[in-house]
């Protein structure tokens, strides 16, 4: 087993002088992908820096019809939270279908999207709601957030502290699960926001999370699950593994925003 120093960050402050100290430090939120790969000896980090009791990282408020979500809340609160089945019930169900319940008890927000796994599910959800990640220094859209296969926008000493997210109007998510990781085989986030549809999939991306502009048109003309089933999802651009071909995930896409419009 290789030494590991644990620091209790009291601030962002001393969470980002703790991250520069160390050889190789790393935050810890919820710990749910960190933990693991430690534990299977894929990362070594010097030091963890655990952020969950910073005063402000946790909890839901609003600001408005704006959802104002701590980076160190966990995907149970995220779920249960009554502001967030309120305002945006697509995103309380997506956090609810997120793994099993010990991992929704201790798995949060900022920590999955700052991991970007090309499968998880906020990031599909993020991204269609046109949601707003902030940072110790700045805001940064979604759209400029995700950056590729477990790749984000976040610099070095960037430390995610809340996620901004507006009422849309409609939004639903839906996924097919791998029914052994609970992970999205294929992901889709419908959203009617004031700029017009917006759809993001997780899961069939050979680059990660993207937004389907063929689905957006339609969607944006006539928001009915016909207008989705017109719509043709071509198979390039999508990955193909052990559990699918990429037409196979080219068919779920198309599929699962059928289900998605209807359900909004």
């Amino acid at each position: 087993m290789y030494p590991t120093k644990y620091h209790k960050a009291a601030s962002i402050d001393d969470a980002i002088a703790a991250l520069a100290a160390g050889e190789d430090a790393k935050l810890l939120a919820g710990g749910q992908t960190l933990l693991a790969t430690m534990k299977q000896h894929l990362a070594a980090p010097s030091d963890l820096v655990d952020v969950r009791a910073i005063d402000g990282m946790s909890g839901v408020s609003t600001d408005g019809d704006t959802l104002v979500i701590g980076a160190a809340t966990t995907h149970a609160e995220v779920a249960s939270n009554g502001d967030v089945q309120r305002l945006c019930p697509a995103l309380a169900s997506l956090a609810g279908g997120i793994g099993d319940p010990a991992v929704r008890h201790a798995g949060t927000i900022g920590g999955s999207i700052a991991n970007n796994d090309p499968a998880a599910d906020y990031p599909a959800g993020l991204l269609a709601l046109g949601a707003t990640i902030v940072t110790n220094s700045r805001e940064v859209a979604a759209d400029d957030f995700f950056d590729g296969l477990f790749t984000t926008a976040l610099d070095e000493d960037e430390i995610i502290t809340a996620v901004r997210v507006d009422a849309p109007a409609k939004a639903a998510y839906v996924k097919f699960r791998q029914p052994a990781s609970l992970f999205a085989l294929v992901g889709v986030c419908v959203a009617q926001t004031a700029d017009g549809a917006r759809v993001a999939v997780t899961g069939a991306g050979e680059d990660g999370v993207f937004r389907h502009a063929g689905l957006e048109a339609a969607l944006s003309a006539n928001w009915s699950a016909e207008a989705a089933a017109s719509v043709d999802v071509t198979s390039e651009g999508l990955m193909s593994d052990m559990h699918g071909s990429a037409d196979y995930r080219a068919n779920l896409v198309k599929v699962l925003a059928k289900r998605a419009a209807a359900g909004c």
